[in-house]
C-alpha cells in the first residue's frame, strides 16, 4: 500500500468510528425518550451514505410508534432535530444523522422515488419542466436522486417551508 492509500483507509475508519459513535449517542437518547413516553421499540443503528442512521422499530402490531411519526412525519422531523442536537452536545460536531420510526422514512423514500420517476417520464415526453409540490429537505433529496438516475436534472426553488423541486429537460 502507498502512503496515500494508507491515509485514506485510516480516514475512512475514523469516519466510520465517528458515525458509529453518533449512532450510539442517538440510540441512548432515543431509548431514554421511549422510556419517558412509556413506548416499546427496538433501536437499530447503521451507517448509510456517510451518515449515521437510527431506526426505532417495533414487533407489536399497535400504533404506539405512529405517535412519534405524527401527521406527515412532523413529529419525526422534530425528533430527528432533537436527536441531532443531543449528538452535537456530546461530540461538539454537527450531525447529519437520519432517524426513521416504524419504517415511515423507508416507505416515504419508495413513494418519492416513484414520484420522481413519473415526473421524469412526463418531462421526457413533453419536453416541459414540471414543478412538484413543496417538500421537506429529506423528500427533495430523494426526488433529486430519482431525477438524476433518470438522466435528467432538477433544482429546488422557493423558500422553506414552501421549497419545491422543478424537474428540467436534459
Amino acid at each position: 500500500m502507498t502512503e496515500g492509500t494508507t491515509t485514506a483507509a485510516a480516514e475512512g475508519a475514523a469516519t466510520l468510528t465517528r458515525l458509529e459513535q453518533e449512532g450510539e449517542i442517538a440510540a441512548d437518547y432515543l431509548e431514554g425518550l421511549l422510556d419517558i413516553a412509556d413506548l416499546d421499540g427496538d433501536i437499530d443503528m447503521d451507517v448509510e451514505a456517510d451518515r449515521a442512521s437510527v431506526s426505532i422499530i417495533s414487533d407489536a402490531p399497535g400504533r404506539d410508534l405512529q405517535k412519534l411519526v405524527g401527521r406527515d412525519g412532523e413529529v419525526l422531523e422534530a425528533l430527528q432535530e432533537l436527536t441531532r442536537l443531543a449528538v452535537h452536545r456530546e461530540t461538539g460536531d454537527r450531525s447529519r444523522l437520519m432517524l426513521d420510526i416504524a419504517g415511515y422514512r423507508a416507505q416515504k423514500r419508495t413513494e418519492l422515488a416513484e414520484l420522481g420517476a413519473k415526473a421524469a417520464a412526463e418531462v421526457k415526453s413533453t419536453g416541459e419542466p414540471v414543478k412538484l409540490n413543496p417538500m421537506t429537505p429529506f423528500e427533495r433529496k430523494v426526488v433529486h436522486d430519482a431525477i438524476k438516475s433518470a438522466g435528467l436534472r432538477s433544482e429546488s426553488e422557493g423558500e422553506e417551508p414552501q421549497r419545491f423541486v422543478v424537474v428540467l429537460p436534459a
